[in-house]
């Protein structure tokens, strides 16, 4: 069996999502993506357990080799940030306790940089990603930066971060 990556585009309204398998190496086939969105009505704490339990029947029913996730990096709103490392927590958390794996962190500028262009928009991405696996059509949503993101994980792009 081929390996597979779990890309993983962390947020605390929607969590993006895709699943690669690795045909040869830096060869990959999208198998599946999509997203997971939380009600705005929630407490933070009542989306936090919705992601929680998305994400381990997610994660039981892919049962990727690998994970990669975007690290959350934030130059504009506070506000935002707060709920997005939360988010990027509890995925952590379920992704290590479901199946003892320790995601591989991307930066987003260094994933969009292996597509070919490091501040690209999600048009652009998604441009992108449809030539890359010949698609005739993709929803322009965070599943796009999940299936950037699994891409360069099965591709070897690391970035370090501990």
């Amino acid at each position: 069996m081929n390996p597979t990556w779990l890309g993983i585009d962390p947020g605390l309204a929607i969590v993006g999502w895709a699943l690669l398998e690795e045909v040869q190496i830096g060869n990959a086939r999208l198998l599946d993506y999509g997203t997971i969105e939380t009600n705005k009505k929630l407490t933070t704490p009542e989306r936090l357990l919705e992601i929680e339990q998305d994400m381990v029947e997610l994660i039981s029913e892919l049962q990727p080799s690998q994970i990669a996730i975007e690290m959350p990096f934030f130059g504009r709103s506070i506000k935002a940030a707060g709920g997005v490392l939360q988010s990027f927590g509890v995925i952590n958390l379920v992704c290590y306790r479901e199946i003892g794996i320790v995601p591989v962190y991307l930066h987003q500028s260094s994933w969009k940089c292996h597509l070919g262009y490091g501040k690209a928009d999600k048009k652009e991405v998604a441009s992108m990603i449809q030539t890359l696996f010949a698609l005739e059509t993709l929803p322009i949503d965070d599943s796009v930066d999940a299936i950037g993101i699994g891409y360069a994980g099965l591709c070897g792009l690391r970035n370090n971060i501990k």
